[in-house]
């Protein structure tokens, strides 16, 4: 079987030395140039470049080197689902997640899961929408949680959620503004915005594109907590979920500026990769995370 020389050929290639690589795992030398070899000879080509002071990967060791890693988190995730076949609920859920779900969604839903689950542990990693549908295409993370499309075409893609997304200013210049807003009263503003690749930011650049509102000045702040924050102190006005700005508008810190009555709004989804079976335990989360989707939408 090729795992162990796969996992023998990852760390040689990490490592950047066959004697640190047979210390770590625990193999002779004679065993990591054998495993190198037999790669080597099953797919026809040179994987390192060996020098008395250097070894350096090749373009196809690159290759195998990407595609290894792949196949190793494969290999573990089948290993934990046969030995998790009688149902017993336990091990680790790796879950990524873009910003805002993962700071206001996401708390809300723990509590009740551990509850149920506790022998399953949860890794919540952060990230904006384009760098979390790359990391589940790479097979990073069990299940990803995103807000906008995923910028990853070979993955399956769920909506689980709506959400209202609102235009705020500071509250102290709620009196500028009438009780519906016109386009023109939007007009040369300072917007603050997230970064590149936040769903939220595409969903910002989208209605100011749609409505023709220019800005004056884009600030760009790469967390939800930072834009919230600099609206509050008079920065600019900006475009976020209710789920970020709720409690701010709740204090009287942020005022929402309606907009001829409309109402704007987005989805939530779900990413997994199509080359392995969402775990159970990702089942039972996904359970619980949908029944806390249909508690927070009777509440607004």
């Amino acid at each position: 079987m090729y795992i162990e020389a796969l996992q023998t050929f990852v760390t040689v290639a990490e490592e950047k030395n066959f004697t640190r690589a047979g210390e770590k795992l625990l193999l002779s030398q004679p065993s990591v140039s054998l495993h190198i070899k037999n790669l080597e000879s099953e797919f026809q080509t040179k994987l390192f470049d060996r020098s008395p002071k250097h070894l350096n990967i090749t373009p196809s060791g690159k290759i195998l080197y990407e595609r290894a890693k792949q196949i190793l988190k494969l290999y573990a995730k089948t290993r934990d689902e046969i030995y998790d076949y009688h149902k017993t609920m336990k091990g680790t859920l790796k879950i990524g997640a873009s910003y805002t779900i993962g700071e206001y969604v996401l708390p809300a839903v723990l509590p009740e899961f551990n509850k149920s689950y506790p022998d399953i542990d949860i890794e919540i990693n952060i990230d904006n929408t384009e760098n979390i549908s790359k990391s589940v295409g790479l097979l990073q993370y069990d299940i990803g949680l995103i807000e906008g499309r995923a910028t990853e075409k070979d993955l399956v893609v769920q909506p689980f959620m709506e959400d209202e997304m609102v235009i705020v200013v500071p509250k102290r210049c709620e009196n500028q503004w009438r009780q519906q807003a016109g386009l023109e009263e939007l007009q040369n503003l300072t917007w603050i915005a997230r970064e590149k690749g936040s769903g939220t930011r595409v969903y910002m650049d989208h209605i100011l594109r749609s409505y023709g509102i220019r800005p004056k000045q884009l600030i760009t702040i790469s967390s939800n907590h930072g834009v919230k924050e600099a609206v509050i102190n008079g920065a600019g006005a900006s475009i976020l979920s209710l789920w970020v700005v709720k409690d701010a508008v709740e204090n009287d810190k942020l005022a929402i500026v309606h907009l001829q009555d409309l109402k704007f709004t987005r989805m939530f989804f779900y990413v997994l990769s199509p080359h392995i079976e969402r775990p159970k335990a990702a089942e039972a989360f996904f359970e619980i995370l949908t029944k806390q989707s249909s508690t927070a939408k009777k509440g607004k």
